[in-house]
């Protein structure tokens, strides 16, 4: 059986999906993908039914009753990934702003000794493309805050696009993961971190979205802030529930 599969989350990337699914099946590894997507009233979900005819027994699709955020969408496709038995899990995302040929990069990373692997845009700098400043300050600020509260030593731990190997997600509670927005991957990373898991970054070049619009928004950057220190503080006082 593959051994790889891709989660990739989306709610109304009917402009990206047909273009990301066939570039992963493009790469030289193979990879199996599943499309977790939240009932996107554009169709995003019609477009996977009528690739799965092209791409038989290697794209899958979950399909959600509605909006619920990347957080539950990931471990929805974590649980999953588990029960069909996949041993590297990756997160991407739909818009291209990961590059699909460097979750080759990240395969190997985990195949030859880390248990997680972080596609990291800040550990040789900033690597960054298209981005206005603000928002590269609001999330280079991030990932320093991050490291400050929670001892981790991962420059880039707001990064989506990870692989995690199978003994990672079966031995992480994913039922008590907290957060849904963007502060998900900090918790995931840090939830691994506090089992001695060996996380490794390996840098890449993040662009951002050409096509669709971002879902970024004013909550999800408030979770991440207050989150982050209520999460460290939970890890303290109430380490046999974390």
């Amino acid at each position: 059986m593959q051994d790889s599969l891709v989660i990739i989350p989306t709610f109304n990337e009917i402009e990206n999906i047909e273009d990301i699914i066939r570039a992963v099946f493009n790469l030289e590894k193979e990879f199996h993908v599943l499309i977790v997507d939240d009932n996107s009233p554009d169709g995003t979900a019609d477009k996977v039914r009528e690739l799965q005819s092209v791409f038989a027994d290697k794209l899958h699709l979950e399909v959600r009753e509605g909006k619920a955020g990347l957080g539950t969408a990931y471990i929805h496709g974590f649980k999953w990934a588990l029960s069909h038995e996949y041993e590297y899990i990756f997160e991407m995302d739909a818009d291209f702003s990961h590059k699909p040929a460097d979750l080759s990069r990240l395969y190997e990373a985990c195949a030859t000794g880390a248990d997680v692997a972080v596609g990291s845009r800040y550990k040789k700098g900033v690597n960054v493309v298209d981005w206005p400043l603000y928002r590269v300050l609001l999330s280079y600020g991030a990932s320093f805050y991050v490291k400050i509260i929670t001892g981790m030593r991962v420059h880039d731990p707001t990064a989506g696009f990870v692989c995690y190997k199978r003994k990672v997600l079966e031995q992480i509670n994913l039922d008590a993961v907290k957060f849904v927005g963007y502060a998900f991957q900090i918790e995931m990373k840090f939830r691994a971190h506090l089992k001695k898991f060996k996380i490794e970054e390996v840098s890449i070049v993040f662009t951002d979205r050409i096509k669709g619009k971002s879902k970024m928004s004013s909550s999800i950057i408030s979770e991440a802030i207050w989150g982050v220190l209520k999460m460290k503080l939970s890890s303290i006082f109430q380490k046999n529930k974390f």
